[in-house]
């Protein structure tokens, strides 16, 4: 082999180990200059987490469950319930069930209703020495749908939602919604509410009856901001 050919070669490794050294420094630099974005993690509402048991009920028998442990209201002010003689008054209402308000289901029986052609499933419990009822779902010739698991809790709220501070708790057991409170909590205290307008704006204002007693209050990114008495 030639000089010059020898020559070249060296001349060409050198320049091959020199361009690999700079492709390295150049990674290097890429990879010091990279900054990864930094992750922001949402933190969750811990009511999310909360699953309450269901009895899911699919007959008369299955309903009597109820009879078995305390349950409590999930919808205050939504669900009528007549007095009980037997049988069922249903020409007078009685009243209403109150927000979370605690109940001892005595027994769950079928009354025909003069409104529905099949019969009422109907849960009954007593207040201040009387039997009262409420329907918790219907039958028709053998054909059960029964709605318990969405107006009452078989366990209580105070457990499922320990997570909420003690003074929110005691404004919630006294009826009041505090500013702070999201819609849940506000629910809890004095019952069911009715959005204006499509519910779906920001600040978003809630209308709630309050069983005589209305209340308005307006949320702002999930929290009550704003709380007015009265209409």
């Amino acid at each position: 082999m030639s000089k010059n050919v020898k020559l070249i070669q060296a001349i060409l490794l050198v320049a091959l180990v020199l361009a690999g050294i700079r492709f390295l420094l150049t990674l290097r630099e890429r990879k010091l200059s990279f900054v990864a974005p930094t992750k922001t993690e949402t933190a969750l509402d811990p009511d999310y987490y909360v699953t309450p048991k269901k009895l899911r009920p699919q007959d008369l028998k299955d309903a009597k469950e109820l009879t078995q442990q305390p349950v409590w209201v999930r919808e205050g002010y939504r669900q009528v319930f007549y007095s009980y003689g037997p049988p069922v008054d249903f020409k007078h209402e009685a009243g209403k069930l109150g927000p979370i308000e605690k109940l001892e289901i005595k027994d769950v029986v079928l009354q025909h209703s003069p409104d529905s052609a099949g019969n009422q499933v109907m849960a009954v419990f007593e207040r201040d020495g009387k039997r009262y009822a409420f329907s918790i779902g219907v039958e028709d010739k053998d054909t059960y749908q029964i709605y318990s698991d969405d107006i009452l809790f078989i366990q209580d709220p105070h457990e499922l939602y320990k997570h909420w501070p003690s003074d929110l708790w005691q404004a919630v057991d006294n009826h009041q919604v505090k500013r702070g409170m999201n819609e849940l909590q506000a629910s809890f205290a004095i019952g069911v509410g009715i959005p204006q307008g499509t519910g779906a704006s920001n600040p978003k204002v809630v209308n709630y009856p309050g069983n005589g007693h209305p209340v308005t209050v307006t949320f702002e990114n999930g929290k009550a901001t704003d709380v007015k008495q009265g209409n």
